[in-house]
């Protein structure tokens, strides 16, 4: 009953914030509401209605989901960015732009804005029996675990503790003066034994620096300075393989998103903080990712500074041709060992376009280009096999811990927006609406040889029968595909109809989705 209450309170409060803020905006045009609103109505109902039933979807009326302000700005900023995105695209499949800019844009905006404000008063007043909420142990279960928890999970600092520690002591001073004897001494047990006379250490954001060394190769290269101040980094890792030799060392240290958004929330005050994360968000996250909006960003930020995940700091290093040997948080900051093991291969083009290509096997094993919406962070692709072996798979075949998808990417999952896209595969003829998944090489190669030899002998489709069967692991998957395939081979329309049809009712119903 109070869940209830608290949805249709929301509903209301959702209603009545939107059609403040599009009267507001009308209210700021010239010939105001007697020129705009017939003309804009049609907009606001389209746009109340995907925005009422994302915010249902994505839990933004849900009391149990909003638990905290980090809740609270995750569901509000990604339900409404995804109603706007679909709005937008409808009104750019149709061609409809008559609407003014500053209305469609300023509506959603100012709505935004205001929810979080008064969501934010409302956490603060009921933060002290926040706990009490029917559903807050089902949310302790279930809540993503921190950055830290993964990394000190797997292979947090100290795996070479058991190392002698003894180093040139001309490095350890350089390090020490870099960055303090606490820290130097954390470096030092991450590296352990492996800094010998032929180690550079520097603290550095330019590519002369590194091209500049003395020696033609080394076997460790240390940078102390952030990688979050280098410009072209892509160059510069680049840079640093060419002066190592085969299976040399390179430490890099990043201050990831989750710890710079950690940071700014505790430098400022409550409800403050939000209000000054949100347009730091809009400034080092949005205007980069638009190209319209690139040169606005390097003008304000001039390239300083910038946010880079976690996901995004590994998939560089692994673009360039490194594998990554250790993690640790010292401090706020995440270090980084990799060691090279070749060349670096070609630099990606499109680093934050919303629709991405992947490489996935087709019929006949031959690679094709799959389209998607972006929902992983850049660089993703490159760590697939780092991100299995470190968690493994879960329940239904999905990396386990997968921190490469972003928050937007997980709610595009939920409701199937970032398949879209695939139709352009369907209309080129590389994929059917119904039939296996189309799967990377890395996955592919998990599968049982006899199944991959049997599955290349079909075009993969939209809709894999995964969603029909519903099974939980990598070999109930396989042979989930098996029996599909059987059937398929007997009677190809009626498998596909009948598999189309069980895999909506269950989509639809027993809420199967894509994680």
């Amino acid at each position: 009953m109070e869940k209830r209450k608290f949805r249709v309170i929301t509903l209301i409060a959702d209603i009545v914030i939107l059609t403040m803020s599009f009267l507001f905006m009308i209210w700021t045009k010239p010939a105001s509401l007697s020129s705009y609103l017939p003309t804009h109505i049609v907009f606001f109902i389209g746009l109340a209605i995907m925005w009422i039933l994302v915010s249902m979807i994505n839990g933004k009326m849900h009391r149990g989901k909003i638990m905290n302000f980090t809740s609270l700005f995750t569901r509000v900023l990604s339900s409404n960015i995804i109603a706007v995105s679909i709005i937008t695209l409808l009104m750019y499949t149709l061609r409809d732009y008559d609407y003014s800019r500053t209305i469609v844009l300023g509506t959603s905006l100012l709505a935004t804005v205001l929810e979080l404000l008064l969501g934010s008063v409302y956490i603060s007043y009921k933060k002290a029996v926040v706990q009490d909420y029917d559903e807050y142990d089902k949310y302790k279960i279930y809540k993503k675990p921190s950055e830290y928890d993964l990394v000190n999970g797997v292979n947090g600092n100290g795996i070479n503790i058991d190392e002698p520690t003894e180093i040139n002591p001309g490095i350890l001073k350089a390090i020490e003066k870099e960055c303090g004897a606490e820290m130097a001494k954390a470096v030092i047990k991450m590296t352990g034994r492996r800094i010998t006379d032929h180690a550079a250490v520097l603290s550095t954001t330019t590519i002369f620096n590194i091209a500049s060394l003395v020696e033609d190769r080394y076997n460790y290269i240390i940078n102390l300075h952030k990688i979050n101040d280098i410009k072209k980094l892509d160059d510069f890792i680049d840079a640093v393989n060419s002066k190592l030799e085969s299976k040399g060392y390179f430490f890099c240290c990043v201050e990831t998103k989750d710890q710079r958004k950690n940071r700014l929330l505790k430098k400022y005050p409550p409800v403050l903080n939000y209000i000054y994360y949100t347009f730091d968000f809009l400034i080092k996250r949005i205007l980069p990712k638009l190209k319209f909006t690139r040169g606005i960003y390097m003008f304000l930020t001039r390239g300083e500074n910038a946010v880079i995940s976690r996901a995004e700091a590994l998939g560089r290093l692994s673009r360039a041709g490194f594998i990554i040997k250790q993690e640790s948080f010292i401090g706020n900051i995440l270090c980084i060992e990799a060691i090279k093991v070749r060349d670096p291969l070609p630099k990606s083009e499109n680093l934050y376009g919303p629709l991405i290509a992947l490489y996935r096997v087709g019929r006949e094993g031959k690679l094709i280009k799959v389209y998607k919406l972006r929902t992983m962070h850049p660089y993703s692709e490159y760590i697939q096999d780092y991100v299995y072996k470190l968690y493994d798979l879960q329940d239904g075949g999905k990396f386990k811990n997968d921190f490469r998808i972003t928050s937007w990417g997980a709610v595009c999952r939920k409701i199937w927006l970032d398949e879209l896209p695939m139709f352009i595969n369907y209309f080129k003829g590389d994929m059917k609406l119904f039939g296996v998944r189309p799967l990377s090489q890395h996955y592919f190669e998990l599968y049982r040889k006899d199944v991959q030899e049997r599955r290349i002998k079909y075009k993969p489709g939209l809709i894999p029968p995964f969603y029909a069967d519903m099974p939980e692991d990598l070999e109930e998957i396989q042979a989930s595909e098996l029996k599909y395939l059987d059937s398929y081979d007997k009677h190809p329309f009626f498998t596909d109809f009948r598999y189309f049809w069980k895999s909506m009712w269950n989509i639809l119903f027993h809420k199967a989705r894509s994680n």
